[in-house]
């Protein structure tokens, strides 16, 4: 079995009935660069070539159902995304915690895993019943725990809670795909490609999604948005996002890269043959480095009053005021009866709850030494 762009689009056509109409041609460059480096870089096993077989028709065929829909419901184009509220972060930095405590606000609409894995309805939306795709993203979640447990003590996977968005990304081949497998010829065409046609990609599924949360009677104000990735693409998230607010958690690299690189190793696990720890952990450590260097440099540019910044162990010793200081900066008021709801998120979600997770540095070929250098100028500013 091997990965062809061709056939999958093909394939993809045949499975929604002949549909051709794939949207936005920018996504086949990438595409195209992403399945090459998968063929000669990414060491994939039968398993891991299956996986994303299957993946890349989902995408695809995702593609084909939102143009339809968009032709069917031309008013999608209306939807207006105002003010997204977007976390950024480092891996490991508490995106996750507040991402989900806000989106006990039932006045933002929260990404859920589910949706942004599935974006495309199966049945009409606002049809009686339980959505399909919950079931569906519910028994993948659980394959995937099944096939690697260690998963679970590095991030809390759910099918039914807010997630990242980085998912959608996926729709245009612009994401973080190099989590999955070793391809640095991949993540070196990210560095040098405009993204905006990803972005811009993005927006349309928000709005489609955004759409589908209207007709089942979900009605919000602003999106609770967050990936670590949009800080490897930050000017680019804030054009196609003008009036995104920008929420940046801040934790030692000392103390988070090694974690990524056990979280990247563990899915390189899932889908390569015979994945290298050293690799994983050097990569992932010089995108994040550059990456962050790049934030800085936007911060620099657009305005340091976009954002908010949070210290990591601020949103583990005092969570309420860290979510009370974030209601100051959207200048949005946090009611009592949103606060009750988040302290009860928190307490059923307390960090001791779940596995601890084990990583060296050796492991993973880091060392102390590197990652300060890499990370200086960040460190200087919210660490030190």
């Amino acid at each position: 079995m091997t990965l062809n762009l061709d056939q999958l689009m093909a394939r993809a056509s045949s499975d929604c009935g002949g549909l051709t109409d794939f949207g936005d041609p920018c996504f086949l460059e990438p595409a195209r660069v992403l399945i090459q480096a998968f063929s000669d870089q990414g060491g994939l096993s039968q398993r891991g070539v299956a996986i994303w077989e299957k993946r890349f028709r989902d995408v695809l065929k995702n593609r084909l159902v939102v143009e339809q829909f968009y032709r069917r419901y031309p008013e999608i184009e209306d939807e207006t995304i105002s003010a997204p509220i977007i976390i950024v972060g480092l891996p490991r930095t508490g995106t996750t915690l507040l991402q989900r405590a806000l989106g006990c606000d039932e006045r933002f609409y929260p990404m859920l895993a589910w949706e942004s894995r599935f974006p495309a309805p199966i049945v009409e939306p606002g049809a009686p019943g339980p959505d399909p795709r919950i079931d569906i993203a519910v028994r993948m979640t659980n394959a995937m725990i099944e096939a690697n447990p260690g998963l679970l003590a590095i991030h809390p996977l759910s099918a039914t809670e807010p997630d990242e968005e980085g998912v959608l990304l996926e729709h245009s081949f612009q994401s973080f795909f190099d989590s999955y497998a070793d391809i640095p010829d991949y993540t070196a065409w990210m560095w040098e490609n405009d993204q905006t046609p990803a972005y811009e990609y993005l927006k349309r599924l928000l709005q489609f999604i955004q759409w589908q949360k209207r007709q089942r009677g979900e009605v919000a104000d602003h999106w609770v948005l967050k990936t670590p990735h949009h800080l490897r693409q930050m000017q680019t998230l804030l054009q196609v996002f003008p009036d995104a607010r920008i929420i940046q958690t801040h934790r030692d690299p000392l103390k988070t890269i090694p974690s990524i690189a056990s979280f990247a190793f563990n899915m390189w696990k899932l889908g390569m043959q015979d994945p290298d720890p050293k690799r994983a952990g050097q990569q992932w450590s010089a995108i994040w480095a550059r990456a962050m260097k790049e934030t800085l440099q936007t911060r620099g540019r657009v305005g340091e009053l976009r954002f908010h910044d949070i210290q990591f162990s601020d949103t583990l010793s005092r969570p309420l005021d860290v979510l009370e200081g974030i209601y100051r900066f959207l200048r949005i008021e946090f009611p009592a009866d949103t606060q009750q709801r988040m302290e009860v998120y928190l307490e059923a979600n307390r960090r001791e709850k779940r596995p601890m997770h084990d990583y060296s540095l050796d492991v993973y070929g880091l060392s102390d030494a590197q990652i300060k250098q890499d990370f200086a100028e960040y460190r200087a500013r919210f660490v030190l």
